[in-house]
């Protein structure tokens, strides 16, 4: 009896469902266990790696605050040295400046200083000049000076003195007679020259002094070896002084 009620349980209406279940071979399991295998283990190593930068500091949100505060110091440290870049340039541009300065101030208490000397030696050339005996009308040439201011220019500087009662003022001219040499060959040049005879910076007319001061020109290739002076006076063929100075 208690067989036939476990065959009727087993086998008969009150049994349990029928289950069908596709049968899969075991080489078609191996691949789905690797990939679940290796995804557990990235997942796995994706938790620790989270929990040994939490645990060591290298928190990734923590990397990129730092990252940004560092790149914004950069940036300030940047504008920084740009402003003491501009800062320095200027500093070295204003002690060019006062360098400079001080240079011209040297050069203009050189200058005062020339300039004080010269007149010191004319106020007592001209004193000896007043207490001279010289007849009236007698003429003197001091300081006459030419000097090579560049290749082809020559400055020549000078002082015409009157002695005597200088009861009458004297009226003439200047020449120059200029001797140089270019390519071997020796040449003397008038100055001025016939179209220039009537230049009014070569004219004279003063009672006791006057100063004259001026410029010529020969070609940068020639050597100026002597500079005279001559003075005319008006409606006189002869000069009436003359004086020379050798340059070299």
């Amino acid at each position: 009896m208690r067989l036939d009620r476990r065959l009727k349980h087993r086998f008969g209406i009150a049994a349990a469902p029928l289950a069908v279940r596709r049968h899969v071979a075991w080489y078609w399991r191996l691949p789905l266990m690797v990939v679940i295998l290796l995804v557990a283990g990235i997942a796995l190593s994706w938790l620790f790696y989270n929990a040994g930068a939490r645990f060591t500091g290298l928190d990734r949100g923590a990397t990129v605050d730092e990252l940004q505060r560092l790149r914004e110091k950069l940036g300030s440290l940047e504008r920084e040295n740009a402003s003491l870049r501009s800062d320095g340039a200027q500093s070295d541009r204003k002690m060019q400046i006062e360098q400079e300065t001080q240079n011209d101030l040297a050069k203009t208490v050189k200058t005062l200083q020339d300039e004080n000397a010269q007149l010191k030696e004319d106020l007592t050339f001209f004193r000896k000049q007043m207490s001279s005996d010289k007849s009236d009308g007698d003429l003197s040439i001091y300081r006459f000076k030419v000097e090579n201011t560049m290749p082809g220019e020559y400055r020549y500087r000078l002082l015409l003195l009157q002695g005597g009662q200088r009861e009458r003022e004297f009226q003439g001219k200047v020449q120059f007679l200029v001797s140089f040499t270019r390519g071997g060959e020796k040449l003397v040049m008038t100055i001025p020259s016939v179209k220039e005879a009537e230049a009014r910076s070569y004219n004279l007319n003063f009672k006791f002094y006057q100063r004259l001061e001026g410029v010529f020109h020969v070609e940068p290739t020639a050597q100026v070896k002597k500079v005279q002076i001559r003075v005319f006076e008006n409606g006189a063929v002869q000069p009436k002084l003359m004086q020379a100075v050798n340059l070299s």
